[in-house]
């Protein structure tokens, strides 16, 4: 049985306006063309199509916004059924935006980690559902290490560096997949957080998985209570540099690209740009963490799905910027 390809190759180009300011070349690969306006349809979407084959009849997911969404979308286009459960941090047009791909959503809880629980009891109780977690599965990894291919045959040149945002780390370990598949194992990986949804931050520093207390960021699609725990993994045979920055450098980040690209983004996708805008990349130079020369940095634009240009405003004025 044949199955269509859910996500699409996207566009990778260098900016020259962030090129400018950071004073080496800067490529975005912008994951916030996918058809569900995040990179999240990658692995969605490949672990959906495999349950799905294997006889899987109903999808049944949790989320905070984005994976919910690219599992609504997955299930639209399979004919599949859809049960998502968000918290009650998912913003309301988000969860429409679902409802109107045919999904039934539930609002279960506060965070993502308490709608997860509630998805399970759902699962457990649905014969023949696909259970779609939003970034802990090796399928979703192999399908985000995708974006790593298209890399190797988009780019100029071997990339000295690959930022991106992390959030429960889906998009993390398929990073680190998707460079031994194209022989980058070296490549260092910069890893961006906010804090108050620094999961993996915490994690590295205490040199184990650590649960936070809570979500207190603004930027909830990062709104995991824990990574994953391929993540700790992933560090003992890849250069991963974790960094948490402030919301309000995220907030500016997605403002700043907004201007230099006219391109709407949510604040966790802030997080990766705010690596270059708030000059962090620079900052790890001086530390001696990263090459003093950078011929070739990638910052992956992970979505804006969650996110509106009201939001956004509403967001400036709280930051007073």
């Amino acid at each position: 049985m044949a199955t269509p390809h859910l996500h699409v190759q996207t566009p990778l180009y260098e900016s020259f306006p962030l090129s400018k300011k950071a004073g080496f070349p800067v490529y975005m690969k912008w994951e916030n063309v996918q058809p569900t306006g995040s990179f999240k349809i990658r692995g969605i979407g490949h672990l959906c199509q495999k349950k799905m084959l294997a006889g899987g009849k109903r999808v049944v997911s949790s989320s905070g916004g984005n994976a919910g969404y690219a599992a609504a979308y997955a299930a639209k286009r399979l004919g599949l059924p859809a049960t998502i459960v968000v918290p009650a941090l998912t913003p309301e047009s988000m969860r429409q935006r679902m409802r109107d791909l045919g999904a039934e959503v539930i609002v279960h809880g506060k965070i993502w980690n308490e709608a997860n629980v509630k998805a399970l009891e759902i699962l457990a109780s649905t014969p023949d559902a696909i259970f779609l977690h939003p970034f802990d599965h090796p399928d979703i990894w192999m399908g985000h290490s995708t974006m790593v291919l298209e890399m190797k045959e988009q780019l100029p040149c071997r990339p000295d560096l690959i930022v991106t945002c992390v959030g429960g780390g889906g998009i993390l370990c398929g990073m680190a997949l998707g460079l031994d598949r194209v022989g980058w194992q070296d490549v260092p990986i910069l890893a961006m957080e906010t804090i108050g949804a620094d999961c993996f931050n915490v994690s590295v520093k205490a040199g184990k998985a650590v649960a936070l207390p809570g979500i207190t960021s603004v930027a909830k699609s990062l709104g995991s209570l824990i990574p994953a725990p391929q993540c700790m993994e992933i560090l003992k045979d890849h250069k991963i540099l974790s960094e948490a920055i402030p919301d309000v450098e995220a907030v500016k980040a997605c403002f700043s690209v907004l201007h230099d690209h006219s391109i709407l983004v949510e604040p966790a996708c802030g997080a990766a740009l705010a690596a270059v805008y708030s000059r962090v990349v620079h900052r790890l130079q001086e530390e001696k963490q990263l090459p003093s020369e950078l011929k070739c940095v990638v910052v992956v634009l992970c979505g804006g799905r969650c996110t509106t240009l009201d939001d956004l405003l509403k967001l400036k004025k709280d930051f007073d910027l």
